[in-house]
């Protein structure tokens, strides 16, 4: 299901041994409602896993991403859109969504715990898994 979905499907408490979320959370209105209804619906001991957009923190690889994505990406889709706002929703919702450990936070703040993200493509995007 999506995310949409989650908040539209009526699970019993406890239903899911795994909740996963793939690159849409960051367009989820209500994340809060979002994060509450994984926690409710995952058993006891269940793995929520999330794959995130995020912004790479390390030296060269941050100079780099910040130049594609604010700079390159948004030149490409005006070549090939004719919208010269394309693409830039993109890197706008990535470096606006919590990463790293300010998303772990958040997760831990609901109940997750064993709270972990493993950075992917040198930091553009984020795994993070938690357990009920």
């Amino acid at each position: 299901f999506e995310v949409g979905d989650f908040t539209s499907l009526r699970f019993p408490d406890n239903s899911f041994d795994v909740v996963w979320a793939l690159e849409s959370v960051v367009h989820c209105e209500e994340k809060q409602l979002f994060f509450d209804e994984a926690y409710r619906v995952l058993k006891p001991g269940g793995i929520f896993v999330v794959l995130e957009t995020s912004v790479p923190t390390k030296s060269p690889f941050k100079q780099g991403y910040h130049l594609y994505t604010n700079k390159i990406m948004p030149l490409i889709g005006r070549i090939f859109s004719k919208d010269k706002v394309a693409y830039k929703y993109l890197s706008d919702s990535a470096a606006s969504f919590p990463y790293g450990e300010a998303f772990n936070n958040i997760l831990r703040t609901i109940g997750f715990i064993d709270v972990q993200n493993k950075p992917q493509t040198l930091g553009v995007a984020s795994i993070y898994i938690a357990k009920k």
